[in-house]
């Protein structure tokens, strides 16, 4: 009966979904304003806030970062313009599910631009 319940509790446990999804938001240095489709996507930015990458992975916020700080799958502006995760604006959204993080990936980059943070999100 033992070797019952413990077989019980493995396949409950293999089969609950898990929730593996992040979205983050990267710091962008100032310079990203250089970038013409940057500027274009933040019309109405005054300056006041800083500028931000907006991004969902499957992998852990500072694993995704590093990866697009390398090169691997990156996005250019973080890549290039990319300082360091931001996590007091996403923290307390993770983890999720895929389609939970892609819906809040968008929902979060545009709240952002609407407090006034010069956002892309990709």
């Amino acid at each position: 009966m033992k070797a019952m319940h413990s077989q019980a509790q493995f396949l409950h446990v293999v089969s609950m979904p898990r929730h593996h999804h992040h979205v983050y938001v990267v710091e962008l240095s100032r310079q990203v304003l250089s970038e013409g489709r940057f500027k274009k996507a933040n019309p109405d930015y005054l300056g006041d806030k800083p500028c931000v990458y907006v991004g969902m992975t499957g992998q852990s916020p500072d694993v995704r970062f590093d990866k697009h700080k390398a090169g691997l799958k990156s996005n250019r502006f973080v890549r290039e313009y990319g300082l360091r995760l931001m996590p007091e604006l996403y923290e307390c959204f993770n983890p999720m599910p895929y389609e939970a993080a892609r819906e809040m990936e968008v929902e979060l980059a545009i709240g952002l631009r609407e407090e006034g943070y010069a956002v892309w999100q990709a």
